[in-house]
């Protein structure tokens, strides 16, 4: 029996250009929905923003939000937890460049910063293996993929874009 409830990833999240929006998978008898219980969880680790690190590079030069969770703070020792999040936030802003950027591929980091996220399921012991990969769409995409596979067979496989409109903004 699933204990966890499902969750629906909203695409229209006007007037937020990077947000994204979940809310709870209702059925037809406006009943929650459960199961997925890994789904939900990779949802929820790709889906928010996890604290970025002293040395990283914010989106808006002028702030200082790290953002991150409050509840990660000393997850592992209270309830052998891990941090949840991604970094893909970081990249909000971000022009798309190639390998030879100062900065490094955009489409290298961001998918760095999804087997960032998605580590914590392989540590665990809940999934046997991750395969993230990504591509540039067109110059203001980036599409990422997600296989994970428990045992020899793929569970589930999610595929998220990042979306750039101004490319030069920095």
């Amino acid at each position: 029996m699933s204990s966890d409830l499902r969750y629906l990833q909203l695409a229209d999240h006007k007037p937020f250009k990077y947000a994204v929006e979940l809310d709870w998978l209702l059925s037809d008898l406006n009943l929650l929905v459960d199961g997925l219980d890994l789904q939900s969880a990779m949802i929820v680790a790709l889906g928010s923003d996890s604290l970025a690190g002293v040395s990283d590079v914010l989106p808006d030069l002028d702030a200082t939000d790290r953002r991150g969770w409050w509840g990660d703070m000393d997850a592992e020792e209270i309830w052998n937890g891990w941090p949840v999040g991604c970094k893909l936030w970081l990249l909000e802003r971000a022009k798309i460049t190639g390998s030879l950027s100062r900065k490094g591929s955009t489409v290298g980091r961001a998918i760095s910063y999804t087997r960032a996220a998605m580590k914590p399921f392989t540590q665990q012991r809940i999934a046997s293996r991750i395969d993230v990969t990504g591509e540039q769409i067109d110059t203001q995409r980036i599409d990422v993929g997600v296989m994970v596979y428990r045992g020899p067979q793929a569970a589930i496989e999610l595929r998220y874009s990042e979306l750039w409109d101004e490319l030069g903004r920095r």
